[in-house]
């Protein structure tokens, strides 16, 4: 049975108490030795004394050119055996610094694991790696776990700390002839003289970052977004959102926010602080820019790409990757129901909201059909203004909270006087990720215990709870839905107190009439306002909306898990050449925006060929 047909759900192994004397580092030494042997002289067939039978190796382009999750030691031989020659693998040193030297783990109750970050050279690059190692009942320590990652591609490296460029006029190329720096920011934002080598569509968290990375690796790129400033995709959503990851958790791209920042990040605060990250960082951007048109030279290995701009003027553009960055969600699901005409109320979908204190809604009745975050906000929003709320599950939903259970998904990480964000990030993402769900559903537990209060009175209330596939809990939701969670900022206090009412409908909506809501189990809901917190369609429609169906019916869907299980055509080659998806949440954009530019800049040095 694949993975993907077990539903990615694994078994964890069980370990013995450690035998033998415990030398963390001389056993990932010695480890790190042995691999190197077998990767040196190409006796992939001792793996057996290296790795465990059923072990894993995720692999972000050191290997291969695309992200990569292996699962147990034949497919792993496989693996090797195909890639290491070209890869080249070596060099395999431990890490003597810092957190993340050896050390014995235990993850959760009955395993052990040996963790260390180690360093790695390939034929085109420095990396940095991953390995667990987990004792067998004969006392020999093997891998469980493997990851290894690229960092850096040798001759091209980024000109960052003792490499940075002097920023004297004198040391620019072409000294003053070429003009000071303002100048030439100016006369480069406005491309008439080259072509930007990367288009990158969207200039919200997903653009800003990859753009930055892009630079830092001397690919010219161009943002082109259709608001009127950058961060308004932030900026124009409803009145009290805010971030629900915490702020050591968001940083973007080499701008750390300042230490005075606050936890959870108000959207205009958001909004503006990415306005300053493209200027500082000096990103190219077109605001009021919209795409018109564009298609693919297989030949050429080019984009033409017709954009309107505000001013009327049409630019034709032959960049060679055209980057997707208009958010994961994609486009806003809208679902339309039997006598919805009747309705003598007001009827919109959750991404229209803007503020409840914008209308006069004291005493009005509102159903949100839906109770995923942007439904949780919006009737915490009405209830404020005086509204009588009504939300209408269909399902259940997974909650935990940002005042604890979100603070216990980054502790050791991702918090205050935490390790350096890049190592933090690295460990995070080292796990594949039906391994990272299976240690979820013992998190998910903590959690569960950690808010049981709250939890309860939910289900008092007769909200209806849900841990999720396995009761893996929120990561799983996300990578693999998209939502079906809360991350509770206020909301789920007022439906534990009765001050929100939960309607449950399995079946859901069956028509609407004058007065409100008709449910198929033949209850009724009386309203004057209903908001469709339904949510959004895949990323891939938003690009046949835009690009057509030429373009749409080469790219594969996106998001949700593999038969490898790792994300669909996201941060990796997308089906179509030249054409590469980004997004996710703050972090996720941090973290792999520079795998997604390092793929891009290997292409545009020949040291990988674009996939047709």
């Amino acid at each position: 049975m694949s993975l993907a047909q077990s539903h990615y759900i694994i078994q964890l192994p069980k370990t013995p108490s450690v035998i033998g004397a415990l030398d963390p580092r001389g056993i990932v030494q010695r480890w790190l030795t042995n691999l190197e042997v077998v990767l040196t002289t190409g006796s992939f067939h001792q793996l057996s004394s290296l790795f465990h039978e059923e072990s894993w190796w995720r692999d972000m382009l050191a290997m291969n050119w695309d992200l990569r999750t292996i699962q147990n030691r034949d497919r792993i031989q496989d693996f090797l055996a195909q890639n290491q020659a070209r890869a080249g693998l070596s060099a395999l040193r431990i890490q003597h610094e810092g957190k993340f030297q050896p050390k014995l783990e235990s993850p959760i109750e009955g395993l052990r694991w040996i963790t260390s970050m180690f360093f790695f050279e390939t034929c085109v690059g420095h990396g940095t790696g991953v390995v667990r190692l987990a004792q067998n009942e004969a006392g020999e320590w093997k891998a469980y776990s493997m990851c290894t990652t690229l960092q850096e591609l040798k001759s091209f490296e980024e000109p960052l700390g003792l490499r940075r460029a002097q920023g004297t006029i004198e040391t620019m190329p072409g000294g003053l002839s070429q003009g000071n720096w303002l100048e030439r920011r100016q006369r480069l934002s406005k491309f008439e003289d080259e072509e930007p080598r990367a288009l990158i569509i969207g200039a919200g968290q997903s653009g800003l970052n990859i753009a930055a990375r892009l630079q830092s690796l001397g690919v010219s790129n161009l943002i082109v977004d259709r608001n009127e400033r950058i961060g308004d995709n932030w900026r124009k959503r409803y009145r009290t959102l805010v971030t629900h990851d915490p702020v050591e958790f968001t940083h973007m791209a080499y701008l750390p926010f300042p230490k005075n920042w606050p936890q959870y990040t108000p959207k205009d605060k958001l909004a503006d602080w990415f306005e300053a990250y493209a200027s500082i960082m000096e990103l190219n951007v077109w605001l009021q820019t919209s795409i018109k048109s564009a298609t693919y030279d297989n030949t050429k290995h080019e984009w033409t790409v017709v954009v309107s701009r505000g001013s009327g003027e049409e630019r034709t553009l032959h960049p060679r990757h055209l980057i997707w960055c208009t958010g994961h969600s994609g486009e806003p699901l809208v679902p339309t129901f039997s006598g919805q005409g009747h309705f003598k109320g007001t009827i919109y979908h959750a991404s229209q909201h803007d503020d409840a204190s914008s209308h006069d809604v004291q005493g009005k009745r509102v159903v949100v059909v839906g109770t995923g975050n942007s439904g949780h906000d919006i009737a915490q929003n009405y209830h404020e203004n005086g509204a009588e709320v009504t939300m209408l599950q269909r399902r259940g939903t997974y909650v935990i909270t940002a005042e604890k259970g979100v603070l216990m998904m980054h502790e050791g990480l991702h918090e205050e006087n935490g390790p350096p964000t890049e190592e933090a990030d690295l460990i995070a993402e080292s796990l594949p990720y039906p391994l990272r769900f299976a240690l979820d559903v013992h998190f998910t537990r903590r959690v569960q215990a950690a808010e049981h209060d709250l939890l309860t009175g939910l289900e008092r209330a007769g909200f209806a709870l849900d841990l999720g596939v396995d009761g893996a809990g929120i990561p799983r939701a996300y990578m693999t839905r998209g939502g079906g969670y809360y991350i509770d900022v206020g909301c789920s206090p007022l439906i534990a107190a009765g001050q929100i009412a939960v309607k449950r409908s399995p079946e859901g909506i069956s028509h609407f009439t004058e007065r409100g809501i008709t449910l198929k189990d033949g209850s009724t809901l009386d309203a004057e306002i209903v908001v469709l917190a339904t949510g959004y369609d895949n990323m891939r429609t938003t690009v046949r909306k835009v690009l057509g169906d030429r373009v749409a019916d080469r790219l594969k869907d996106v998001w949700d898990l593999d038969e490898e299980g790792e994300i669909n055509a996201m941060w990796r080659p997308s089906g179509h050449p030249g054409f590469w998806y980004m997004g996710g949440n703050l972090a996720l954009c941090r973290i792999y925006s520079k795998f997604l530019a390092l793929q891009i800049k290997a292409v545009e040095a020949g040291l990988v060929q674009a996939k047709l």
